[in-house]
C-alpha cells in the first residue's frame, strides 16, 4: 500500500485556516474584506472576549443567492476569478476563495445573507466544518456572518491567542484603519457594550482624520495632498504592456519631532489594501533620513493607487504581502515625494510640557535615544563648576561648586537696526494687523479667541524672529508674530553646515587645509577594511588620507571647517559608524553621514556667547536650508511655545 494519500477536506481546511486564521484580528480582515468588495456602504463589527467568544460582521452589500452561499463554503469557490489570466490584474481584496470555508473549519459559523433578487434570505449554520443547517430566512439585503468560539476544536491554536487586550487592540486597529481608506462609509465597532469606533461618511480624507484622531492629531500630521507620477515604458519591453504607467499618492505622514519607537504606526494601502511591505517601509524611512534619528520611525498614512497589473498580491495566503513588477520606481516615488512635501511645508515644531492629547496612534512622541553628538548632556554632566570670579554678576548669587541655573541672558548691545522691545498691545477692537494681541478691555483682563494669531504651522518664520536672549549661552530665545521659539544653536549651526558642504560636495568644491604635519593614525583589521571601502569618499569630503604603513594611514589634509584637534576624532566616529551601520548603505547614504560629521564638528559649540548679530545671522541663515527642522542626527532644532498656550498657562483663556 502506498504512503502517500490524499488529505480529507476537514483536515485541509483546518490547515489553510492555519495559514489564513491567526488571531481573531484575521477574521476580522477576511470578513471585512468580502463586505467591502460586496459593495457595502454601512458596516458594524461586533466582538466579545477580544474575539475570542464572538466576532460578528453585518453589512447593507449586495449579499448572495442560496446557491452561491452554499458554494461559498467549498474551498477556492470565489466570484473574483474567472481564468488564470485575472491573477494579474486583481482589483479585488479577497479573490483565493479560501476565507469563509477556512474559518467555518475552526469555529461556530452563522451566515445570513440575502441577495435584492430573492424576496427571502438564506441561513447557513457551520460548526468545525460541518454543516449543520440551511435554510430560508425572513432577512434584509446584506450579509451578517457571525463566528463564535474560534479554535474551539483547535485547543493547541487557542491557546497561542493574546490577552482579550491584545486582541481587541488588534481589531480596533484594523477596523480603524480600514475606515481611514475608505471615508466614504459608515464603520462601527462594539465590544460588548462599549463603542470603540463609529465614524459616518465624510468627503475626504482629512475629514475622516479628524473624526478618527481628532483635531489636536491633525495639526501634528503634514497632508501629502494628491501626487503623480507616470513611468514611461520602452515599446517591446514587456508584451501587451502600455507605453505609460501611472501612480498616484495621498496620504498624511507625521512631522519630524513626532517620533514613535516601531513601526507599528505605519500604515500602508495599495488600491485599498492594508500591507506591510519592507520596501515601502524602507522608502518612508529614507524620506526622514537626517530628520528623524535612526532608530525612531514616524506615523504615517500612506495610499499608492496603480494599474492592478502593477502590483502581485498573490504572495502571501494572508494577502499582507506583496511584490511590485517596477519596485525601484516606486521607491524612488514614495521616498522623494515624502522628501519635498517636508522641505515644502517645514513643519514647525511645539514646546509643550506635557504629551498632546490624542497624538496619532494614541501615543506620544518618542524621545529620541543613543543620539550621536550629545555635546550639551556630555558638558552637563562633566564640566567642573566656574570659580565664582570668572561668572558674570548674574551668577554671583550661586553657591560655590554648584553648576549654574539656566538664565535668560540678554542679548549683547544691539545694532541700531535691530528693535528688542516687546511689540505693543494694541488697545483697539477686533484683531490687530502683524498678528498683534489685542487688548480686550473687560474686568479679568482677558483676550477674545478672535485676537488670538493663528499658530504659526512652517519654520519659513524663522527668519523674521527677533532674538531676545540666551539661556545658558546655549539656546537662543526669540519672539516671533505667534509666540516665543527656542533654538538650539548648536543644531542649527550644524544644518546650516550640513547643507552647505552637501552643496559643495556635489559640486566638486569642497574647501579644504592642509595640515602643517601630516596626522597619523592607527586603525583596527576592521576599520582598515571599512577605509578601504570609504577612502574615495573620504577623499571628496576633502580628507586627503593615503596608507602609512600596516593598519596606519596619514591625514595630510581635511575639511576646512574641522579644526585641527577634531580631524582624528571624526575620522574614528566614520571609520565606527561605517563599521556598525554603514556596511549595507548606499553610497548617498554614507556620503551624507560624512557630511553629517563634518557639520557637527564644525558647528558653534554650546556654552558660547553669541551677541545679537550672530543670532539674527543663524536665524536668518536657518531659515535659508531646505529642512530647518531637524539636525542631520535627527534632533530637533527649535521649539515653538505658541500665544494660546502661553495664554492658557496664564489661565488667560
Amino acid at each position: 500500500m502506498g504512503r502517500i494519500r490524499i488529505l480529507p477536506d476537514q483536515v485541509a481546511n483546518k490547515i489553510a485556516a492555519g495559514e489564513v486564521v491567526e488571531r481573531p484580528a484575521s477574521v476580522v480582515k477576511e470578513l471585512l474584506e468580502n463586505s467591502l468588495d460586496a459593495g457595502a456602504g454601512e458596516l458594524r463589527i461586533e466582538v466579545e472576549s477580544g474575539g475570542r467568544r464572538l466576532v460578528r460582521i453585518a453589512d447593507n452589500g449586495c449579499g448572495m443567492l442560496r446557491d452561491d452561499a452554499l458554494l461559498a463554503f467549498e474551498r477556492h469557490a470565489t466570484s473574483k476569478l474567472r481564468d488564470v489570466k485575472d491573477l494579474l490584474s486583481i482589483a479585488t481584496l479577497g479573490f483565493r476563495g479560501e476565507a469563509l470555508p477556512s474559518i467555518a473549519s475552526v469555529s461556530r459559523l452563522l451566515l445570513d445573507t440575502r441577495s435584492a433578487e430573492e424576496t427571502t434570505g438564506t441561513r447557513i449554520e457551520i460548526a468545525g466544518g460541518r454543516m449543520l443547517r440551511c435554510e430560508e430566512a425572513a432577512l434584509g439585503r446584506g450579509t451578517v456572518v457571525t463566528v463564535r468560539d474560534l479554535f474551539y476544536n483547535v485547543p493547541a491554536r487557542r491557546k497561542f491567542l493574546r490577552s482579550e487586550q491584545t486582541e481587541l487592540a488588534h481589531i480596533a486597529s484594523l477596523a480603524t484603519h480600514y475606515s481611514l481608506a475608505h471615508p466614504e462609509k459608515t464603520f462601527e465597532l462594539r465590544s460588548g457594550t462599549n463603542e470603540l469606533l463609529h465614524v459616518t461618511p465624510v468627503g475626504s480624507l482629512k475629514e475622516r482624520v479628524y473624526q478618527v484622531f481628532g483635531s489636536q492629531a491633525l495639526d501634528e500630521l503634514v497632508e501629502l495632498g494628491t501626487r503623480e507620477k507616470d513611468l514611461f515604458v520602452a515599446p517591446g519591453q514587456e508584451e501587451d504592456e502600455p507605453p505609460v504607467r501611472t501612480f498616484r499618492l495621498t496620504g498624511f505622514f507625521s512631522r519630524p519631532q513626532v517620533q514613535k519607537a516601531n513601526r507599528n504606526s505605519i500604515f500602508i494601502f495599495v488600491n485599498g489594501r492594508l500591507i506591510r511591505d519592507r520596501l515601502l517601509l524602507h522608502a518612508l524611512s529614507s524620506a526622514y533620513h537626517n530628520l528623524m534619528p535612526p532608530a525612531a520611525y514616524p506615523f504615517a498614512l500612506l495610499f499608492i493607487e496603480c494599474d492592478a497589473e502593477e502590483v502581485d498580491v498573490n504572495v502571501h495566503p494572508s494577502k499582507t504581502e506583496v511584490r511590485f513588477r517596477h519596485s525601484s520606481f516606486l521607491h524612488d516615488f514614495v521616498r522623494d515625494t515624502i522628501r519635498e512635501r517636508l522641505v515644502e511645508s517645514r513643519p514647525a515644531p511645539w514646546f509643550s510640557p506635557a504629551p498632546r492629547a490624542g497624538s496619532p496612534a494614541g501615543a506620544a512622541a518618542q524621545p529620541a535615544a543613543q543620539l550621536p553628538y550629545s555635546e550639551f548632556s556630555q558638558m552637563i554632566e562633566n564640566q567642573p563648576a566656574a570659580p565664582l570670579s570668572e561668572l558674570p554678576a548674574a551668577r554671583e548669587e550661586a553657591p560655590a561648586g554648584d553648576m549654574p541655573a539656566f538664565e535668560l541672558r540678554p542679548a549683547a548691545a544691539p545694532a541700531p537696526r535691530l528693535n528688542f522691545s516687546a511689540p505693543p498691545l494694541e488697545v483697539t477692537p477686533g484683531p490687530a494687523p502683524s498678528g498683534k494681541l489685542s487688548r480686550h478691555l473687560d474686568a479679568h483682563g482677558e483676550f477674545p479667541p478672535e485676537a488670538i494669531p493663528p499658530p504659526e504651522m512652517s519654520l519659513s518664520v524663522l527668519s523674521e524672529l527677533r532674538p531676545l536672549g540666551q539661556i545658558h549661552e546655549s539656546f537662543i530665545i526669540a519672539a516671533g508674530r505667534d509666540g516665543l521659539w527656542i533654538i538650539d544653536q548648536h543644531v542649527a549651526h550644524e544644518r546650516i553646515l550640513f547643507e552647505q558642504v552637501l552643496k559643495q560636495r556635489a559640486a566638486g568644491r569642497v574647501e579644504t587645509q592642509r595640515l602643517l604635519m601630516p596626522l597619523i593614525v592607527q586603525l583596527t583589521p576592521e576599520q582598515q577594511i571599512d577605509y578601504a571601502r570609504i577612502a574615495g569618499e573620504l577623499h571628496a569630503s576633502g580628507f586627503e588620507t593615503e596608507p602609512f604603513g600596516n593598519r596606519t594611514i596619514a591625514v595630510k589634509a581635511a575639511p576646512a571647517a574641522v579644526g585641527a584637534a577634531d580631524v582624528e576624532k571624526i575620522l574614528f566616529e566614520i571609520l565606527e559608524t561605517a563599521e556598525d551601520e554603514l556596511r549595507g548603505a548606499s553610497l548617498e547614504d554614507l556620503r551624507r553621514h560624512i557630511c553629517a560629521g563634518i557639520a557637527c564638528r564644525a558647528a558653534i559649540k554650546i556654552n558660547t556667547r553669541l551677541d545679537a548679530a550672530k543670532m539674527e545671522w543663524l536665524l536668518r541663515t536657518l531659515a535659508q536650508t531646505d529642512c530647518p527642522m531637524s539636525c542631520p542626527h535627527g534632533r530637533p532644532v527649535a521649539l515653538h511655545y505658541s500665544t494660546r498656550e502661553i495664554l492658557k498657562a496664564f489661565h488667560r483663556i
